[in-house]
C-alpha cells in the first residue's frame, strides 16, 4: 500500500493501490467506487455486479473497471486481481423482483460464503469491509433501549433480511478468525436517508397516508447517504478493526417523521399491517416483517466506538431527516384525488388479506 494523503480523514493514510467493489450496479456502490478511484495512490478501482449499471450511472464509473460477476456462482476469477483491499456491498434488503426471496438469499448469503472463500486465496488482501445493517439487532419487546455492537438479539428476527444479515455476519466472524493479517470492518448501517436515498422505507414515509401501528410510536434512527458514503471510503483507505454501528445522533419518532414530510398517520392494529406484508406483499414501500417490526418497536443504537474509532460524527437524526423532506417537491400532498385514491388502495389491500386467508 502507497502511504498518501486522501483528503478524507484529514491525515496521511494508507491508500491500497488496488480495491475490488461489489454492488456498483446500485448508486452506493457506484458512487463509493467512482470516490476511491479518484484518491490518490489508488491505481485501480474494479467493480462487481451481476448486472451492467444502468446508464445514468455509468459516466461516474468511467474511471473504474466493471466486471460482471454473480457472485451467488463463485467469486474464482477476483483472486488474480492482486487486490488490496475489498468491499462488499452486493447485499439486497428486498427482493428485486428476479426470482423472490430465493435469489435474494442466493445473493446475500451464498454470494457472501464465495466471496470469502476468494478473499481467502488473496494473499495481497488487507482490508475487508462488510456493508451490513442495524437489522442485525431485530426489534422485539425484549430489548434494550439502546443497542451496542455487543448486544445480541434478543429475540431471531422474522424477517428474511435481517436473518441474512446475521448469517453474513457469521461467515465474516470466521474468515476473521482464520485471517488476522486482514483488517475486517463490520459497518451496521441504520436505514439511509436523505435527498438522494430511495429506500422502500422512505418510499412509505412518502405516501400521502402514512399506515402506522395503533398505540406504537416508535423511534428511529436515520444515517444521511453522504455520511454513510463517508464512512465507507473512509473503511477502506484506513485501518479500522471491529464492528460499528452507523446512526445519525439522536432520534425521531415516527410520528414526528410523518408530521415533518406534512402527510396523515393511518393506525391500523398490527395484525392488519402484518396480514397486508404476508399476503398482500406489502403497503407503499412496507414489504417485509423486519419493516413491520421497526414500526412496532422502534431501533436505537450507540455510536460512541464510531465516533471514537472515525473521528468523525454523522449529522442527527433529525437534520438527515430534514434533507430529505426538503427534497419532496409536492410537500404536503393530501389533495382530495389522491385521498380517493388511497382509500382505494386501503380497500384493496383488505380484500388482498382477505383473500389470502381463505382456504
Amino acid at each position: 500500500m502507497t502511504t498518501v494523503d486522501t483528503g478524507i480523514a484529514g491525515d496521511r493514510v494508507r491508500a491500497p493501490r488496488v480495491v475490488i467493489v461489489t454492488g456498483i450496479s446500485r448508486f452506493l456502490g457506484a458512487t463509493v467506487a467512482a470516490r476511491i478511484a479518484a484518491t490518490p495512490g489508488v491505481s485501480r478501482v474494479i467493480g462487481v455486479d451481476r448486472a451492467d449499471p444502468p446508464s445514468e450511472l455509468r459516466p461516474l464509473l468511467r474511471g473504474v473497471r466493471v466486471h460482471r460477476i454473480d457472485l451467488s456462482d463463485g467469486a474464482g476469477e477476483l483472486v488474480e486481481l492482486g487486490a488490496e483491499a475489498l468491499v462488499h456491498l452486493a447485499v439486497m434488503s428486498s427482493p428485486d423482483g428476479r426470482g423472490g426471496r430465493a435469489a435474494m438469499k442466493d445473493q446475500n448469503v451464498i454470494g457472501t460464503m464465495h466471496l470469502l472463500a476468494a478473499c481467502q486465496q488473496m494473499p495481497s488482501l488487507r482490508r475487508l469491509v462488510l456493508r451490513s445493517s442495524t437489522a442485525a439487532y431485530g426489534a422485539s419487546f425484549r430489548d434494550p433501549a439502546v443497542f451496542t455492537e455487543d448486544t445480541e438479539p434478543r429475540a431471531v428476527p422474522r424477517g428474511g433480511y435481517a436473518r441474512d444479515i446475521l448469517d453474513i455476519e457469521g461467515y465474516v466472524r470466521g474468515f476473521r478468525r482464520r485471517n488476522p493479517r486482514v483488517t475486517t470492518t463490520v459497518l451496521r448501517f441504520a436505514p439511509f436517508v436523505g435527498p438522494r436515498a430511495d429506500t422502500g422505507l422512505l418510499q412509505l414515509l412518502a405516501q400521502p397516508v402514512v399506515p402506522t401501528v395503533l398505540g406504537r410510536d416508535p423511534r428511529l434512527q436515520f444515517i444521511h447517504a453522504d455520511d454513510a458514503l463517508e464512512i465507507l471510503c473512509r473503511s477502506v483507505l484506513e485501518d479500522h478493526q471491529g464492528v460499528f454501528n452507523v446512526a445519525g445522533p439522536g432520534t425521531i419518532t415516527l410520528s414526528q417523521a410523518i408530521r415533518r414530510l406534512g402527510r396523515v398517520a393511518l393506525p391500523v392494529p398490527e395484525g392488519t399491517l402484518q396480514s397486508a406484508t404476508v399476503y398482500a406483499g406489502g403497503v407503499g414501500g412496507l414489504s417485509s416483517l423486519d419493516q413491520v417490526d421497526l414500526f412496532v418497536h422502534g431501533r436505537v443504537v450507540d455510536t460512541a466506538r464510531l465516533t471514537a474509532q472515525y473521528g468523525f460524527t454523522p449529522r442527527s437524526t433529525a437534520d438527515a431527516f430534514d434533507d430529505f423532506v426538503r427534497a419532496q417537491h409536492g410537500g404536503a400532498v393530501l389533495t382530495p384525488d389522491r385521498m380517493a385514491q388511497t382509500e382505494q388502495r386501503i380497500l384493496d389491500m383488505i380484500r388482498s388479506v382477505r383473500a389470502g386467508r381463505t382456504p
